[in-house]
């Protein structure tokens, strides 16, 4: 999956004791930390633990987690779930895992939720965009031959019977997870680090957050937010324990063009990057797959509005800062 850009500084990252033992038989806890390319950007976990060797076991498993997203939902690979579904547009139902079809159901729930400004099925257009190489927008022509306008009415999750099925109705609606299928991955790899045992950790990918437990001193992490306009600065620092975080923006992954930034974040009507003053959204929420949602539904969208959709599709998320 290509990044979406979504990007925090982790804060105040220190060691951790093992409030658990007596002080004579506590082992000094060590903070081990791994950073590995995948899906598309870089994934960073920092877990506290005495044990390193069992630290880096525990990252193993995450890791792996993200990897086996990426290998199931990435439409960049023809033979992932997403690469079969789309290759079938128009014509047939294809199997997909169970984990494939927790994504595209809640990416149908956040569609449903936000009216169209989350799509799951913008494939076409975001492939036409590629933000990143392209320094021209497309024309009107080929826009409309990409299939702009809303598709995921055209996707179809059945979870019924024995193998998850999806299906695309229309030739036109391609499926691209990269709005949500990092948050769910980060959000498994929090839960394989609690399998193994770790429940004080920061599990990073690209940005999409989730922040395990408490610091050293008991007191929830620090995660600063960084201004759109001078990325080595904050706007904001939260407290986070136990929740996860997500951040859009359009300051990393955009070019200029007539006097118009075009960035990465589209409008499914239009299919054309959302117009907007804003240009950063953070949401804190219980999952980070729905942060991850959320941040890309309501970027540019009035408070009252972000703050009514939250309600609806993801209760007790919240807004965190809009700029």
């Amino acid at each position: 999956m290509k990044p979406n850009r979504r990007d925090f500084l982790a804060l105040g990252v220190g060691a951790l004791a093992v409030a658990t033992l007596p002080r004579a038989l506590r082992r000094p806890e060590r903070l081990v930390r791994r950073q590995i390319p995948v899906m598309g950007t870089f994934a960073e976990i920092a877990v506290r633990h005495p044990d390193e060797v069992w630290a880096q076991r525990a990252m193993d498993a995450a890791f792996a987690e993200l990897r086996r997203v990426d290998a199931a939902m990435s439409r960049f690979k023809a033979d992932s779930d997403v690469g079969r579904l789309n290759a079938a547009a128009g014509r047939e139902a294809v199997p997909v895992s169970d984990a494939t079809a927790e994504v595209l159901a809640a990416g149908l729930r956040w569609a449903e939720a936000s009216e169209g400004l989350f799509d799951p099925c913008l494939g076409r257009v975001c492939e036409l965009w590629h933000i990143g190489t392209r320094s021209t927008p497309p024309s009107d022509g080929e826009l409309a031959a990409a299939g702009r306008g809303s598709h995921f009415r055209d996707l179809e999750v059945d979870r019924g019977g024995s193998v998850a099925r999806a299906s695309l109705g229309s030739s036109l609606a391609a499926v691209d997870l990269g709005g949500i299928a990092k948050g769910y991955g980060v959000d498994l790899a929090a839960q394989a680090l609690r399998d193994q045992g770790i429940f004080h950790a920061l599990v990073n990918a690209g940005g999409d957050l989730v922040a395990m437990g408490v610091d050293a001193e008991g007191n929830p992490w620090k995660v600063g937010i960084r201004s759109p306009d001078h990325l080595e600065e904050m706007v904001q620092v939260m407290d986070v324990s136990d929740r996860a975080v997500a951040t859009s923006g359009d300051y990393l992954q955009y070019f200029n063009y007539g006097g118009r930034r075009y960035h990465h974040i589209l409008d499914a009507a239009s299919g054309e990057p959302r117009v907007t003053a804003m240009r950063s959204i953070t949401i804190e929420a219980a999952t980070c797959m729905d942060a991850d949602a959320a941040a890309t539904a309501l970027f540019g969208v009035e408070t009252h509005t972000a703050r009514s959709v939250l309600a609806q599709a993801a209760p007790g998320s919240r807004l965190v800062l809009a700029v």
